[in-house]
């Protein structure tokens, strides 16, 4: 990757724009943000329409459209067991193998619909952003070749390009690395930031010393309680969501370890916050594996835990979400956006170990102490972590200021790079 390429224009802050005279800000009427908005798991959606919805406030007379990078439309109205079954095989499945199929699958999609979905969503497009979420991982490629079709889109249309808020994994395939420094290196890339400070030095290790670096910036989704409504709570509540993930999923995209002791734990981890004085309600992001694991254990579980334990309804939006997350007054489990949710709305999460992304979230937000790794804590200690996290004060104010003001001069950005 050259210089050139990686440059990053000099970004003014959002409040020197004005103050400077003379200074022309271009016209930009739409923006796309290239991402996951529609995947099953309602975090992404939920990031996604905070980081709209946010852009459009800095940017009233500007459309703020998503194209989903796996060509979705609206969020699924049935949860089928595809998703599910497609991860088992591919478990079993001895790594090269694995990374054959899902290439040739890959294939296939961009060349059949993809690549004509990025070309009409781009239609009178200003400007392109990759982001937010998890999406400079490689996930047998899935990103690395989703991206590199969508970077090819907007190269095509000399379209600037910025990069918000994304997750940047520690390691890519080689076939990954080759296609995300391809893709960005034909890119016109304007500016570009991250989430956390581990993906910032994911950023400069994959794309070498002559990248320019990524700034570091809040994760949209703390913005959740500006933008959806919260469900009341009971006065000296005490209920507790607790948020469901398939161990294969952790498997598949963390490690053994970390999913090792979780068909065990969780049953004995929900009797733990029942003996604990609590009432929990089950749920799930919506990833059709997890409901699929949930729904064929919580009778076992429900009995086992022999208090208050109910299953919440299955989630159709991401506002589903955000209404049940808002309601309780602590939240255990593996998912970000459901603990970052959580703690925009103060709501006091335990994070279950699971995927660095999480840790790097609870350490930003001064939470890191009430992160539990199922591995080495014992299930029967979730009930008093538990109460502890709700006894810690939280105050979300000043991130979810933070926040706003980084969509705000991310916006200036957008403005100056028509200019």
């Amino acid at each position: 990757m050259t210089a050139p390429s990686m440059a990053i224009r000099p970004a003014l802050a959002h409040g020197d724009i004005a103050d400077m005279p003379g200074t022309r800000i271009g016209a930009i009427s739409r923006v796309i943000l290239f991402n996951v908005k529609y995947s099953p798991n309602l975090g992404d959606g939920l990031l996604s329409e905070c980081l709209e919805r946010e852009l459009r406030r800095s940017l009233p007379d500007c459309e703020v459209v998503s194209v989903d990078l796996a060509g979705r439309t609206e969020y699924p109205a049935s949860h089928g067991r595809a998703r599910g079954l497609a991860l088992a095989l591919l478990d079993r499945c001895p790594t090269p193998l694995r990374q054959m199929a899902a290439r040739a699958m890959l294939e296939m999609l961009l060349r059949g619909r993809l690549r004509r979905r990025f070309r009409r969503g781009l239609s009178g497009a200003d400007a392109v952003v990759i982001g937010g979420g998890n999406l400079l991982t490689d996930s047998d490629l899935n990103f690395p070749m989703k991206i590199s079709g969508a970077l090819a889109e907007a190269a095509r249309l000399s379209l600037p390009v910025s990069v918000y808020a994304v997750g940047v994994a520690p390691s890519w395939s080689e076939a990954g690395k080759r296609l995300f420094n391809r893709a960005f290196s034909r890119a016109r890339l304007t500016w570009a930031s991250v989430r956390d400070i581990r993906s910032q030095e994911g950023w400069a290790a994959h794309f070498g010393p002559h990248a320019a670096p990524a700034e570091v910036v809040v994760d949209p989704g703390v913005l959740a309680s500006l933008h959806y409504p919260s469900a009341l709570r009971s006065p000296g509540g005490r209920k507790v969501g607790f948020c469901v993930t398939d161990p294969l999923a952790v498997r598949y995209h963390s490690d053994k370890s970390s999913a090792a002791t979780l068909e065990d734990w969780y049953p004995a981890a929900l009797r733990s916050l029942v003996e604990a004085g609590f009432e929990v309600a089950l749920f799930t992001n919506g990833s059709p594996e997890d409901r699929e694991y949930l729904h064929g254990r919580f009778y076992d579980w429900i009995r086992h835990a022999r208090g208050p334990v109910t299953l919440s309804p299955s989630f159709e939006t991401p506002a589903d979400l955000a209404t049940l997350v808002s309601g309780c007054d602590a939240i255990v489990g593996h998912r970000m956006h459901a603990c970052i949710a959580a703690y925009s709305f103060g709501v006091p999460a335990v994070g279950l170990r699971w995927d660095v992304k999480l840790d790097s979230f609870f350490e930003l937000a001064e939470r890191g102490s009430h992160m539990l790794d199922p591995a080495a804590v014992a299930a029967a200690d979730v009930g008093a972590r538990t109460a502890a996290a709700i006894a810690d004060h939280l105050d979300p104010a000043p991130l979810i200021a933070r926040a706003c003001r980084e969509v705000a001069e991310f916006a200036a950005r957008l403005r100056e790079a028509r200019t």
